[in-house]
């Protein structure tokens, strides 16, 4: 089940993807609409094992800028998507989860995986808000993780760092060059692939529970 705010671009995927995938398009801040998507998915699949949380924005503004101080809509706006609708969907997916059987020897039920960002820890000018977004993800998944212990649902982040996404690919090159100097190595941008490889491992490690790790090359942010 795919879920997102572009009906469009879902039914695109979907399409890609082949019938069994399912998507609901959607806003991860709104409580009904994203139980009307795992209702969906749950009469289609009849369970939920994972919730991988990968909605977020971003927007550069400093503290205090030429025409002031910056708007608090603007930085309320970074963190309800990015902290608040993480933590709705996961709070709903894992009550879901908690009703499944037992999946192995351990008792797991379920796995989510948020995903934050190397902001967190190396947050550069004008990203006040959205590294205090990404670092209440990284704050969250231990005490997380320890609540749903008893559940048998673990909880895992992924904080990555530069990777190749559309918003990259329409940068500059100038601009996706100086990201690259700051990689130790590889030296290049990652990969949606090894994105995904990484939250397989943490699906099928089923030793990994309540840690962020960071997915970035040993990369160290400049301040700018």
């Amino acid at each position: 089940m795919m879920f997102d705010l572009n009906a469009e671009q879902l039914a695109e995927q979907a399409a890609k993807l082949g019938p069994d995938v399912l998507w609901a398009a959607g806003d991860v801040c709104s409580e009904d609409q994203v139980k009307a998507a795992l209702d969906k998915a749950l009469t289609a699949f009849g369970a939920l094992h994972f919730n991988i949380n990968c909605a977020g924005v971003g927007t550069a503004a400093k503290t205090v800028g030429r025409d002031g101080p910056m708007p608090l809509e603007q930085f309320a706006r970074v963190v309800q998507i990015n902290l608040i609708g993480t933590f709705n969907v996961l709070r709903l997916c894992a009550t879901a989860m908690t009703k499944n059987t037992s999946q192995n020897e351990d008792g797991e039920r379920g796995v989510i995986v948020n995903v934050a960002s190397v902001a967190a820890w190396d947050g550069q000018v004008g990203q006040a808000a959205y590294s205090a977004s990404k670092a209440g993800i990284v704050g969250m998944t231990l005490p997380i993780a320890r609540d749903l212990a008893r559940e048998g649902v673990r909880v895992m982040t992924i904080a990555p760092g530069i990777f190749e996404t559309p918003l990259l690919q329409a940068s500059p090159e100038v601009v996706r060059q100086s990201l690259i100097d700051m990689v130790q190595f590889p030296k290049r941008l990652g990969q949606p692939d090894e994105f995904a490889d990484m939250v397989v491992h943490i699906l099928q490690c089923a030793y990994l529970n309540g840690e962020s790790i960071r997915l970035d090359a040993g990369i160290r942010m400049q301040p700018r």
